[in-house]
């Protein structure tokens, strides 16, 4: 197995502060979905960030190569719905968990 991290990148700076409903609704799914994949260990951690230069998303993953990772995102609701979002994907050499999210990795 190996490490990626995705960059979710929104079709504006301005996103979501002036998301239309649709958006936010797509927004909701997409926050599902990773939920999904975080209970079943795939996804490490998820969540957006409030940068200075306009807000993303990341997600740190563990999939068996860069294909699955781009897989977890091709399947992504927001990806689909059409609205312009993408991701970038990075492999990560190495990664250091904290204690308790190390030993949960090592359980499954």
């Amino acid at each position: 197995m190996a490490y990626f991290h995705l960059k979710l990148v929104s079709p504006r700076p301005s996103f979501p502060f002036d998301a239309s409903p649709e958006e936010m609704s797509a927004m909701q799914v997409h926050a599902d979905y990773w939920r999904g994949l975080a209970e079943a260990g795939s996804a490490i951690a998820v969540g957006p960030v409030f940068a200075e230069g306009g807000a993303f998303g990341i997600a740190v993953v563990e999939a068996a190569d860069q294909a699955a990772a781009q897989a977890l995102a091709d399947d992504d609701p927001v990806i689909k719905a059409g609205f312009g979002f993408r991701f970038e994907i990075s492999p990560m050499p190495s990664i250091i968990l904290r204690k308790s999210a190390a030993s949960a990795a090592a359980a499954e």
